[in-house]
């Protein structure tokens, strides 16, 4: 995987917790909303690393 690439879902990811652990004291919801984002992108991250290691 890229730099670039690897940067955008490191950042991405701690954006998306940052404002799950926000979201926390106003909508419990929304902060878990949120948390099952987050670890999406991460998942989605280590897919796409795998895939482009078998390239």
């Amino acid at each position: 995987m890229s730099k670039g690439l690897s940067l955008w879902f490191a950042s991405s990811s701690i954006l998306l917790l940052t404002f799950a652990s926000i979201a926390i004291s106003y909508n419990l919801w929304a902060a878990f909303a949120l948390g099952i984002a987050s670890v999406l992108n991460i998942g989605w991250g280590f897919i796409i690393k795998a895939r482009r290691r078998q390239e």
